[in-house]
């Protein structure tokens, strides 16, 4: 029996800082430069306050996976603003990262 997954839980993906050859990716802080690039594209109502700068974007966030820094790109990043969501996939695709199928898992309210 197959379950169908929501729209952006089909498109959550994570990029890994590793290239298709298991190399480390360069610079050591390219997860958080990406992060930061797509720090404006957040849900309506989130602060748009004095510090919003600081704060990056639920769809697009640095993350560590078994000691490799990678980043988590929520789906509904297609749905906000498409072109965004292509830009993330083709920054890893141009840099031969590699790329994983995610399953975002819903908060509990």
């Amino acid at each position: 029996m197959s379950v169908e997954k929501p729209a952006e839980q089909q498109d959550s993906f994570f990029i890994l800082g590793q290239t298709s050859n298991g190399r480390q990716f360069r610079p050591s802080d390219w997860a958080e430069r990406l992060c930061g690039v797509m720090a404006c594209f957040k849900p309506e109502g989130v602060s748009t306050g004095r510090d919003a700068h600081l704060q990056y974007s639920p769809y697009v966030t640095p993350t560590v996976i078994n000691g490799v820094k990678s980043v988590v790109v929520n789906g509904k990043l297609r749905q906000l603003e498409p072109l965004a969501y292509h830009f993330v996939q083709s920054f890893a695709k141009d840099n031969d990262l590699q790329i994983v199928d995610a399953c975002i898992v819903p908060d509990k309210k």
